[in-house]
């Protein structure tokens, strides 16, 4: 089953109002969905956004694929506050050092650096 981290309207007619839901790819927009995780309503000013941080991770981690508006709402909750910016920007793992390879501290240098000379007083 491939699962979606997408969104769902509920607003009126005229009155768009969105739900961030994990669902089945398979099911229409606003059909079957597996839970709620947040909310997004672009009326108001600025737009509120709401998103459970934990079970957007949670759904992630087990292969749930978000859309691209749901990216883009979780880079702008994630600017607006928020902590959910993992999912809208991956971050790439950073290389691991070879162990034959010794790490070099370089903010402690080896030897104490020398101090400036005080400027000589000017003679009348």
């Amino acid at each position: 089953m491939a699962v979606r981290v997408r969104l769902t309207r509920v607003g009126s007619k005229k009155n768009p109002i969105w739900r961030v839901v994990v669902a089945d790819q398979r099911s229409p927009r606003d059909g079957r969905f597996i839970e709620t995780i947040g909310h997004y309503n672009p009326q108001t000013e600025p737009s509120t956004i709401r998103i459970d941080e934990e079970r957007l991770q949670h759904w992630v981690a087990r292969g749930a694929q978000p859309t691209g508006t749901v990216k883009q709402l979780v880079k702008a909750y994630a600017k607006s506050g928020g902590a959910a910016a993992a999912v809208a920007a991956p971050v790439e793992a950073e290389p691991v050092a070879d162990e034959a390879e010794p790490v070099v501290d370089e903010t402690a240098p080896d030897e104490p650096a020398a101090a400036e000379p005080e400027p000589e007083p000017e003679a009348s």
